[in-house]
């Protein structure tokens, strides 16, 4: 059973969230866990001129997702900073690539989820995971979030990301704050949550 998580990270936020989660994928037997970054929009000099060139070699190595793949995976997990309170342009053009597969009803009944990073704590989380399942329900996709067996969002002793429409992180106005290890546990939860239901929905 194949669980692709398809996202893009300008700073690493992301791409340590995607890993968390492909972790939580591992965790159900039979469940593989694909990790791909959506294809990169910008050009190299706005890429350098936003700081981003650097951090960005350390998840260089993951493969460019092509749209075929969403195809081939029982369970599709987005990941995607929050750009004004909706997925980041890189996103968005991936999806608007998949009219195909739209027309062909080739997601449809697979399992859909997403997370997030914001960089305030009120920055649009939830309306970014929000409006991503918007694409993913016109694909016809069986929507997973992060429920509240995960007793993670509850806590109110620090400030921390995480909701019942997914999992998300706080980055910094300068992007200098990481997941915290609650965040990562919210990420891990919710790939296992959708692996398990993929399983369900697969056997």
């Amino acid at each position: 059973m194949k669980v692709l998580i398809a996202y893009y990270s300008t700073y690493g936020h992301v791409h340590q969230m995607a890993e968390a989660i492909a972790e939580g994928v591992r965790d159900v037997d039979g469940a593989e866990a694909i990790l791909r970054r959506v294809p990169e929009t910008l050009p190299q000099g706005v890429l350098e001129q936003m700081g981003a060139l650097e951090a960005q070699k350390a998840f260089a190595h993951v493969p460019v997702c092509t749209v075929e793949e969403l195809a081939e995976a029982d369970a599709v997990i987005l990941g995607t900073p929050t750009r004004f309170g909706n997925m980041c342009g890189q996103m968005r053009q991936f999806l608007d690539a998949t009219g195909q597969l739209w027309a062909s009803g080739a997601l449809i009944g697979k399992v859909g989820s997403v997370f997030t990073s914001t960089a305030t704590q009120h920055g649009g989380q939830e309306a970014t995971l929000l409006s991503t399942h918007i694409s993913l329900l016109h694909h016809g996709f069986v929507i997973v979030g992060l429920p509240y067996a995960f007793q993670g969002q509850m806590r109110i002793d620090e400030v921390t990301g995480g909701s019942p429409y997914g999992a998300s992180t706080i980055a910094g106005g300068q992007g200098e704050r990481l997941p915290s290890e609650n965040e990562l546990a919210g990420a891990r939860f919710q790939g296992k949550h959708v692996a398990q239901i993929a399983a369900k929905l697969k056997g």
